[in-house]
């Protein structure tokens, strides 16, 4: 027996041409000469039975497939089962793409059937020709679709229409759901259908904890079966007798809506899932003029195609989120039940499913996700780099390979500090300036853009830490006035300087090292947590300004740090606090990923007490505050003067539970 396949190299072809090859004789494919490489490529994947898998030369465009005369001639009269698969399936393509391979390419594969005498034409179809019909889809219909101004679903149907009406072959059609990957393996070839929510799902992940409740839409309906299933219904039907002239249904018997199933994928990756999912049909209350207006708003349709941008879901998709369309597979099913051949449920395989894509499918995958991938040969600008944070980010970012800048007051340790990653063969530039002088800054920003050309990555982390609780500043006003002058004005007018440059080169990217007492509300530190908080405030500011012009803000809230800041504060000697090279890593993960924020998960938990809690966060703070005294210093008492008392065991242990507030 002998059979010919179109798109035999496609995801489902080249597995029915397996399960073909397992009958035994001949499978002829179609091949296009530009495809002749993907074509050897496979006969591993079929492989000692390859031989019998033999290429005809065409394409879907030409009359006849474009197949030769002498081919023509050689196949006539043995293709005992010809199935066209050939045919775009991707709901981005554009109309004309979609018209020619799944409207012509059918006319010409029906031609080519007729000029062999084949025996029977398959047609591997869509559920798609059914359009979005509201209701229950039987496989004994096809007038009734409605739904079908989109180019995917009208050629579908277009196509089918062509085999009922214009086919003189006996025929059959099958219409498969939204096919996926391998129940066994999870292999799939592509992104499409529900991978397209995948990233959004991942991207939640890594933002909300897994039991962290969502609020979500239920959606209309989608089919999902995995290809096995497919290739092993297909096989079957096509050599059932007396068949010819029907239309198969390859679909899940469950009928899942869109929120159930990416519940269920979201499971499989271990992300948050919806607790909550609001039932489409509640829309249909909202006036017509009401969602007219919405959808014509330039503005949300503005951020609607920034989000889908950043998650990498097409437009075209959305439309088909509220699927309305059932598919009865009645026949199919009759037809299959003495067989072993059976839609395993999503619940089995749907970790299979993620885990393929994440490990193989992944867009970010093909992405260096390494700080050298990030920085190397870039210029990487670091305030307050001769100790400290700045020092252990700027060692890392010289080692990945970028061209470091590094600033500070302190000549001498900046220039030790060049010294010492210079000899490690780090490139990298060292600059003294006071930034809390304005004119320096100015000069030092213009020196940086003449000699360099620009800075890629800028990293705000020159900064001033008062540890003085309010009551012991009501004299001290100036205390204030130098923390905002340098962690706010400072940070804010060195980066406007350097902006200009940025946004002509349509990138860049500004990290400011915040702290953890924004988030906490610390006591003690009142000028110091204000002054972070207004660069914080600005930063968002500016990222919302420029969120379309290539430049990326992102906002640290560093946790208490082991730097020569802290050190006249003696009580965090005795207190568990991060090196510097913990906190270098932050930054590190911040230039790689560019998030708007990045926070120790004590952090954040403290900022969603204090949103959900406030009265609770405030005790809690109030508790510490009495815990940990002034320093002597802060009182205005003589540095010569008794030492200060160490903080008790109960102190320790609850600085220990909250390791990296700020007391």
């Amino acid at each position: 027996m002998s059979y010919f396949v179109t798109g035999a190299t496609g995801f489902i072809g080249r597995r029915l041409v397996a399960r073909l090859l397992e009958r035994g004789g001949r499978v002829y494919v179609l091949v296009r000469p530009q495809s002749l490489p993907k074509f050897e490529a496979l006969r591993e994947f079929w492989g000692r039975d390859a031989r019998r898998v033999l290429p005809i030369a065409g394409d879907l465009a030409e009359p006849n497939l474009g197949v030769s005369a002498a081919d023509l001639g050689k196949l006539k009269g043995r293709v005992r089962h010809l199935f066209h698969l050939a045919a775009v399936y991707d709901l981005a393509a554009s109309a004309e793409d979609q018209n020619t391979a799944n409207v012509v390419g059918t006319d010409h594969a029906i031609q080519f059937a007729e000029s062999i005498r084949a025996g029977c034409f398959h047609l591997v179809s869509s559920i798609a020709a059914a359009g979005l019909f509201p209701g229950t889809f039987r496989e004994d219909m096809f007038e009734e679709a409605t739904g079908l101004e989109h180019p995917y679903f009208r050629t579908k149907h277009d196509s089918e229409g062509l085999v009922r009406h214009h086919c003189r072959r006996p025929w059959r059609i099958y219409r498969p759901g939204m096919v996926v990957g391998d129940s066994r393996t999870g292999h799939i070839d592509k992104v499409d259908g529900p991978y397209y929510f995948f990233k959004m799902i991942q991207k939640l992940r890594r933002s909300l904890p897994q039991w962290f409740p969502l609020v979500g839409l239920e959606g209309g309906y989608i089919n999902l079966v995995p290809v096995d299933f497919v290739t092993a219904a297909l096989d079957h039907l096509a050599h059932v007798e007396g068949q010819d002239g029907q239309c198969f249904h390859l679909t899940d018997p469950r009928q899942r809506r869109v929120g159930e199933v990416l519940n269920l994928f979201a499971r499989a990756g271990h992300a948050p899932t919806m607790a909550f999912r609001v039932d489409p049909r509640l829309f249909g209350a909202v006036p017509g003029m009401v969602t007219q207006s919405l959808a014509g708003y330039q503005p949300l349709q503005q951020v609607l195609d920034t989000l889908l941008r950043d998650l990498r879901i097409p437009r075209d998709v959305l439309k088909f989120v509220n699927w309305p369309t059932r598919y009865d597979a009645s026949r199919t099913q009759q037809l299959l039940a003495n067989t072993d051949i059976r839609v395993p449920p999503l619940e089995d395989y749907a970790w299979r499913l993620w885990d393929y894509w994440e490990r193989h499918l992944d867009p970010e995958l093909s992405l260096d996700r390494s700080l050298a991938g990030a920085v190397r040969d870039k210029v990487v600008l670091i305030t307050g780099g001769s100790s400290g944070i700045g020092l252990a980010t700027a060692k890392r970012c010289a080692e990945a390979g970028a061209r470091v800048i590094i600033a500070a007051r302190d000549p001498d340790k900046l220039e030790a500090a060049r010294a010492g990653i210079a000899a490690r063969g780090g490139h990298v530039f060292a600059y003294p300036c006071d930034l809390a002088d304005y004119a320096a800054c100015d000069a030092f920003a213009a020196q940086v853009l003449a000699e360099h050309g620009g800075v890629d990555v800028l990293v705000n982390n020159a900064g001033r830490s008062i540890r003085r609780s309010i009551e012991l500043a009501h004299e001290r006003f100036h205390d204030f006035e130098r923390l905002m002058q340098l962690n706010y004005f400072a940070a804010i007018r060195l980066t406007m300087a350097l902006l200009p440059s940025m946004l002509e080169r349509g990138d860049g990217h500004v990290v400011s090292i915040s702290s953890i007492g924004v988030l906490s509300n610390a006591p003690r530190f009142s000028g110091y947590v204000a002054s972070k908080a207004a660069m914080e405030a600005w930063m968002r500011c500016a990222a919302a300004e420029f969120a379309d012009r290539g430049l990326s803000f992102t906002i640290i809230n560093m946790p208490l740090v082991r730097t020569p800041m802290i050190a006249p504060t003696k009580i965090y000697e005795q207190m568990p606090v991060a090196t510097p090279d913990e906190a270098a890593d932050l930054v590190a993960e911040a230039i790689i990923d560019r998030p708007k924020r990045l926070a120790t998960r004590l952090g954040i938990a403290a900022e969603l007490l204090h949103l959900a809690a406030p009265r609770i966060s405030e005790v809690v703070m109030n508790t510490a505050f009495r815990m940990f005294p002034d320093s002597a210093a802060a009182a205005g008492q003589p540095e010569s003067g008794a030492p200060q008392s160490p903080p008790n065991r109960e102190a320790m242990l609850f600085a220990s539970l909250l390791r990296g507030v700020h007391w």
